[in-house]
């Protein structure tokens, strides 16, 4: 399974955000959002900073996405 980031990206849009706002308001490196650009695995931590911060859910800026491209759903 593959990770996928764009659902943050696409909240960061909304909200009128830029990675770089993201950076300080959760106290993480710029490191960490260039993995996260690259859809490379990040700590919880950081994942549970950044929906604490935008009060949301880890499915809302978070995708998991099957090694063969398809829906999860379909694996069922």
């Amino acid at each position: 399974m593959k990770v996928s980031y764009n659902k943050l990206w696409k909240l960061l849009i909304d909200k009128n955000m830029k990675k770089t706002d993201l950076i300080e308001a959760v106290h993480t490196s710029p490191n960490t959002i260039a993995k996260m650009s690259k859809n490379e695995n990040v700590s919880m931590d950081v994942i549970a900073r950044i929906c604490e911060y935008l009060n949301c859910d880890v499915g809302d800026i978070i995708e998991m996405i099957p090694d063969d491209g398809g829906d999860i759903s379909e694996k069922k």
